[in-house]
């Protein structure tokens, strides 16, 4: 007597897990989680003739043009370090805050029509682009050690500069740049879904955050009245530890970077439930 196989029917639920969001499924979606971070990253400069080499080229051209018109014009001082240097260590680590953010505020519109046709955890998508962001970051932190070790044996400069241990900080402070460039992802990705106009404000949104952060200036040239409020971005934490712990310039305050790791755990949780409640009508919209 033959057995006869019974159909396996898979039934979509929605789901019941924190936030809304069932983790276990994206575990069991990471096969699709590495596919799309892999298409992210080659096809980011697929068909471009340097290929990966916009990821060093694109900080050191904007580093050329922050010593020309910062160093050089407006006399912005760089703590006694090497401009190559001074605003590498920060446009590194900010780079990657940066697509993490502006990469995932249009999730919901870049991938319109793969929503309304397949399912899948559409957290996955926002995950992909920051880790295939993290993978720019590691080229270009290749790089700067490169420039660091050109100017310390090489090239020595009257004012000495030395990796100090906040630099063990280094993987906590990607963390913090992927979790609040993610979180502030998402809730942008909630109001792109919604109004389109916003589409157009993300890029003047993210460079005037990056004005915002001790990155073409250090933190203490800052006059003290308006000292506390640049702190408040959490960005500027990050950057000046990025700096201290490479570099031994800057500053390292343990309370700014707890603060800092508060506030991207808040808009981390709030952008989520957001981006939780708009996938299940973002149809709608699109």
């Amino acid at each position: 007597m033959k057995s006869i196989e019974k159909n396996k029917i898979t039934i979509i639920k929605p789901s019941t897990g924190w936030l809304g969001f069932d983790f276990a499924s994206i575990w069991q979606y990471r096969d699709l989680l590495f596919l799309l971070v892999k298409r992210d990253f080659v096809s980011a400069y697929k068909q471009t003739i340097l290929g990966p080499a916009w990821f060093v080229l694109q900080p050191l051209f904007l580093t050329i043009i922050f010593t020309l018109i910062f160093g050089k014009f407006a006399q912005i001082p760089t703590e006694g370090l090497p401009p190559l240097l001074f605003y590498n260590s920060g446009l590194i680590i900010w780079s990657y805050f940066s697509s993490c953010f502006s990469g995932n505020a249009s999730t919901f519109t870049t991938n319109a029509g793969t929503y309304q046709k397949v399912y899948y955890p559409r957290l996955i998508n926002p995950l992909a682009n920051c880790i295939s962001g993290l993978l720019g970051f590691l080229i270009q932190l290749i790089f700067f050690i490169a420039y660091f070790l050109i100017y310390k044996f090489l090239l020595p400069i009257s004012e000495p500069f030395t990796i100090t241990w906040p630099v063990l900080l280094l993987p906590l402070l990607v963390i913090l740049s992927s979790l609040l460039g993610l979180g502030l992802g998402l809730w942008m990705s909630v109001l792109t879904a919604k109004y389109r106009d916003f589409n157009q404000i993300i890029g003047f949104l993210v460079q005037g955050m990056m004005y915002l952060t001790p990155i073409i200036y250090p933190l203490s040239e800052i006059p003290d009245k308006y000292r506390f409020w640049i702190s408040l971005n959490p960005m500027a934490p990050v950057v000046e530890t990025f700096r201290f712990g490479l570099l031994s310039k800057g500053s390292f305050s343990p309370l700014h970077l707890l603060y800092s790791a508060i506030i991207a755990l808040l808009i981390l949780l709030s952008g989520m439930y957001l981006f939780k409640k708009t996938e299940r009508r973002v149809v709608d919209y699109l």
